[in-house]
């Protein structure tokens, strides 16, 4: 008798092993391409055709995901829209930089390529694109000794699953007229953590949006060194690039950054000469 118990124990608690690995596959993946969505039918790597990006400051600029897809709508929307507003707040910083628009990731169609995204641009009245592209990976891993203490004890007591949630973000930049990719900028992160049987979904859930702010956390001081340093390249090199004023806007323009750093400089100085005689 002593042995039927222990082996219909056995027997107990290797049933809810299989169960919770049935619900539980050791990795399940989120993830939106922006490889996939601008080049749908590329089987090689896109060649870039040298062209001449002209960028009329202030600049219109727009935001949003790629559209995804994977194992669940791991992030809704409107945890996306939180997500681009940090985003949106970097662009903020720089005067050379106009209206802002954060736009759903509905208006961008599965693999809809660049005509997807010149349709997105007419229609928001944007110039320049930032396209977030994601890959999100959560593998579980269904502990042994877990499993017999869940047979025992009870699931709500003992921390059955442990789940490691890995992310990248990843924001492209790419000029709508020319198709160019101007700069980009990476963030990852990681989330380890575990959780009861009763309690995995939901505490994973969080871990899988923790994951998405510190991807974010890491994105943004990434994407400022990025902007800035943009900035200095359209400075310099005036063979891929030329800056055309908007009507009323008081920037660099054609003049360039460092022509009006100069004259500012040349200013000041007949300024301090005329003061002193």
């Amino acid at each position: 008798m002593r042995y039927l118990k222990l082996l219909l124990l056995m027997l107990a608690a290797a049933s809810l092993s299989s169960c919770a690995l049935w619900h539980n596959p050791n990795t399940r993946q989120h993830t939106g391409s922006v490889v996939d969505y601008l080049y749908p039918d590329a089987k090689t790597p896109p060649s870039l055709t040298p062209t001449v990006v002209k960028l009329r400051p202030p600049v219109k600029v727009g935001i949003a995901f790629v559209p995804g897809g994977g194992w669940g709508a791991s992030l809704p929307e409107a945890g996306k829209m939180k997500l681009l507003e940090r985003v949106r707040d970097s662009f903020t910083r720089h005067e050379y930089i106009g209206k802002i628009e954060i736009i759903p990731t509905q208006y961008l169609r599965a693999k809809g390529g660049f005509a997807n995204l010149e349709q997105v641009g007419r229609m928001f009245d944007v110039e320049v694109i930032a396209l977030l592209s994601y890959d999100q990976v959560q593998f579980n891993d269904s502990n042994a000794l877990s499993v017999l203490y869940w047979t025992i004890v009870g699931a709500y007591i003992i921390n059955g699953d442990q789940y490691d949630i890995q992310t990248m973000l990843d924001a492209s930049v790419f000029d709508v007229q020319s198709h160019k990719l101007l700069f980009r900028a990476p963030g990852t992160s990681r989330v380890k953590g575990s959780a009861t049987a009763a309690g995995f979904s939901e505490k994973a859930r969080a871990a899988q949006n923790e994951g998405y702010e510190r991807a974010v956390d890491e994105l943004i001081p990434q994407l400022q060194a990025q902007l800035d340093g943009f900035r200095e390249r359209i400075k310099n090199d005036t063979t891929n690039y030329k800056v055309e004023n908007k009507a009323g806007y008081k920037g660099g323009g054609s003049m360039g950054w460092i022509s009006l750093a100069l004259a500012a400089l040349l200013g000041g100085v007949a300024y301090a000469v005329r003061r002193r005689a």
